[in-house]
């Protein structure tokens, strides 16, 4: 197993991510940096993002466009989001029904080594209290 680095910036972009509770974009961690005084580069901003995320350190999301958002892992384990497409509220939910469907098709189709993502995208109760 290789090592990762902790190097000054993933400890500065993990210092930006434990403020949020949201996902957000490379781009949105990058333009943080930079008011902050930070000279961190974006290509810096998206190799730390990247590493993390296959360490396991960080949630990672597709929003409806197809941009690819990160945050902070709330649990360890493996897990899937309900994400307000309003507010960006996210809440981690365990699936089991999910998780046996997967096992399921997987078999049925003779796959092995299955990995999957489910990401629910609606409006949150707060987001829809305001619209009425």
């Amino acid at each position: 197993m290789t090592q990762r680095r902790n190097t000054s910036q993933r400890a500065i972009i993990t210092q930006l991510l434990a403020g949020t509770d949201e996902f957000v974009s490379a781009q949105h961690l990058h333009a943080a940096l930079r008011t902050s005084g930070s000279t961190v580069g974006l290509a810096t901003v998206y190799r730390a993002l990247q590493e993390m995320a296959t360490g396991g350190d960080l949630d990672v999301v597709r929003n409806e466009t197809g941009e690819v958002l990160y945050r902070q892992c709330e649990q360890p384990s493996h897990h899937h989001h309900l994400v307000c497409r309003t507010c960006g509220l996210t809440q981690e939910v365990a699936a089991p029904g999910v998780e046996k469907w997967a096992r399921a098709v997987a078999e049925q189709y003779g796959y092995v080594d299955l990995d999957h993502q489910v990401e629910l995208f609606g409006v949150c109760a707060g987001c829809a209290a305001k619209r009425a």
